[in-house]
């Protein structure tokens, strides 16, 4: 089974952490160079933020990419696009997670519940957001299941809409609950900042 091998690279990994504002923050240095950077709940353990950063071409550091958590305010990088931002009333894709499901919200979408269906497309490793009205199609990978080599289940997939907002809920699987669980236990021991402390402490 191949779920313990991105558990092995985040224990590999290089961890700093930093208690902060009630959330527990925790940043990972991978050996290709990667960065990773997670936020979780203290009092629940819920995943709050992961953001991605890796070498641009040149070897610089490149933007931060967001996974979990609110997408980053076009308005701070209002200076590079110009001033030009997106419409406030365009669909915002986001992904929230609960403890025991991953979770995307589409905001700003007004149509009933009925026009909306979502698929699972196996072959293509993605779920497909689909609307009867042609007015929004969204392709979507879930990366954790493709980081522990699992396969799409259509069955642990569904959806609700409300406050004209697309809600879509994909139910962990086991494996994914146990590796989160063990790892959840391996980030409580490492000695955490506090946010009065200055630099985090590495592991």
């Amino acid at each position: 089974m191949a779920v313990p091998s991105w558990l092995e690279r985040l224990r590999a990994a290089g961890k700093t952490a930093l208690v902060q504002d009630g959330k527990r923050k925790i940043h990972y240095l991978f050996e290709d160079g990667k960065e990773m950077a997670e936020e979780y709940d203290i009092k629940t353990g819920q995943l709050m933020s992961r953001k991605w950063r890796e070498k641009n071409t040149l070897g610089g550091t490149g933007k931060w990419q967001v996974e979990v958590g609110e997408p980053t305010s076009p308005l701070l990088g209002a200076l590079e696009s110009e001033l030009i931002t997106e419409s406030s009333s365009n669909p915002v894709f986001m992904r929230k997670d609960t403890l025991s499901s991953f979770q995307w919200r589409i905001r700003n979408l007004p149509y009933p519940k009925e026009v909306y269906s979502v698929s699972v497309e196996e072959d293509q490793r993605c779920c497909v957001i689909r609307t009867t009205n042609k007015k929004y199609y969204k392709k979507f990978s879930i990366p954790d299941l493709d980081r522990y080599h699992l396969p799409l289940d259509a069955a642990a997939l569904s959806f609700t809409h409300a406050n004209n907002t697309l809600i879509i809920t994909y139910q962990k699987p086991k494996e994914i609950l146990a590796a989160e669980e063990q790892l959840q236990k391996e980030l409580k021991k490492l000695k955490a900042a506090n946010s009065g402390d200055g630099d985090c402490k590495t592991q």
